[in-house]
């Protein structure tokens, strides 16, 4: 019996995505391995992280890199970083932010569930419209940073470019979350080339990674911010001895060994190959519901921030009339045997196939059938 049985918790085909909510993941055999190497040795942690991030930054030949326990970690140590970058003596007192540059500056467009993390360490968020006057109008002197969300393509919202020439001409930070951008493989770079002063990726998404880890990628003084704010450094102040804010965000070796196999890995791997299996699988799904009389069917790739990113993955489209009908033909999958996970937007039903293991197209396809006949 395995211990999954053991709990009694049941696999799930995952027709979704790397949600986090399904656990985002799962681990090649290289990756299994970089984890049982580090569980079996102690390690000096600090050491540890400044030479796995310096690993990290020249294989992606940017200035500097450091691992987080994911991207929400990384946006959260970022913004800080900004925020004690002009009085790094005031690192310890966060999230209390007085005497500090604390704004933060983010587009109405690009408001989303995700953003309330840069206040948790005690910034605030000044939200801008779309144009380029009032984002130029908005950098006045509290301002420590600005975010910029990568759920392209977006309208009513600045280009990165712009935001960073804005940004930089008064010496503002930018800090961009692309957590869940990858693929494609070029994104790895696309933002910091851009100019950006900070990136963040979730690592346990489509770099195959576990789920609770995140890199932040960028600039050298931003990173090594980071990491002096982040779980593994202690100050005596007073003569007494404080943590900073970023303790809560601990990183295991096991993380971190996790991350540097599960990124080589990534890197060495074939696009290509990884986007014709996941066209194949669509278009399986999709032909077989046309084959077996199934109305409506279709394949996409979706735009905007409602479908689960990256919209570089085709999906297949269901049109089921009514949120009402979608919601049911949702728990109906999830209700068999084995749970099926796909989600909706509106009265549409989405397949996702970026995380479908080679086989379960064709139980989706099989279920996702019935359940249609059935209606």
């Amino acid at each position: 019996m395995g211990l999954a049985e053991e709990l009694g918790v049941r696999p799930v085909i995952n027709a979704a995505g790397t949600l986090t909510v399904l656990g985002g993941s799962v681990l090649g055999p290289e990756i299994l391995e970089a984890v049982r190497e580090a569980s079996q040795i102690y390690v000096d942690m600090a050491e540890l992280h400044v030479k796995a991030g310096r690993y990290v930054a020249s294989l992606l030949g940017v200035e500097d890199a450091y691992i987080t326990c994911g991207a929400g970690a990384g946006l959260a140590l970022a913004v800080a970083a900004c925020m004690v970058r002009d009085r790094p003596e005031a690192r310890w007192r966060l999230p209390r932010a007085e005497g500090l540059r604390s704004t933060v500056v983010v587009q109405s467009g690009q408001r989303n569930f995700y953003d309330y993390i840069i206040e948790t360490v005690g910034a605030r968020i000044r939200e801008v419209g779309g144009s380029e006057r009032e984002f130029a109008e908005a950098l006045d002197g509290t301002v420590c940073a600005t975010v910029y969300f990568a759920f392209d393509p977006m309208e009513g919202v600045l280009p990165l470019a712009k935001v960073v020439e804005l940004a930089h001409s008064r010496g503002v930070p930018v800090i961009v979350d692309a957590a869940a951008e990858l693929p494609p493989r070029s994104n790895l770079r696309a933002f910091y080339d851009a100019g950006a002063d900070a990136v963040l990726f979730s690592a346990g998404k489509d770099l195959g990674a576990p789920n609770d880890t995140g890199i932040i990628l960028g600039r050298r003084w931003i990173v090594e911010l980071c990491r002096t704010l982040g779980p593994h450094s202690y100050e005596q102040v007073g003569g007494a001895t404080r943590i900073n804010i970023g303790r809560t965000m601990k990183t295991s070796k096991e993380d971190i060994f996790a991350v540097v196999a599960a990124l080589k890995s990534y890197l060495a791997s074939s696009e290509e190959e990884r986007l014709e299996s996941w066209r194949q699988k669509a278009e399986y799904i999709a032909s077989e519901l046309k084959r077996r009389g199934i109305e409506g069917a279709g394949i996409i790739y979706p735009s905007g921030f409602r479908h689960p990113r990256p919209p570089y993955i085709p999906r297949v489209e269901i049109e089921l009339g009514t949120e009402r009908e979608a919601e049911a033909l949702l728990g109906e999958l999830r209700a068999g045997d084995p749970p099926i996970y796909a989600y909706r937007v509106g009265s549409r039903v989405y397949v996702n196939p970026q995380c479908l293991r080679s086989g379960e197209e064709v139980v989706v396809a099989e279920r996702l059938a019935a359940a249609l006949r059935g209606r």
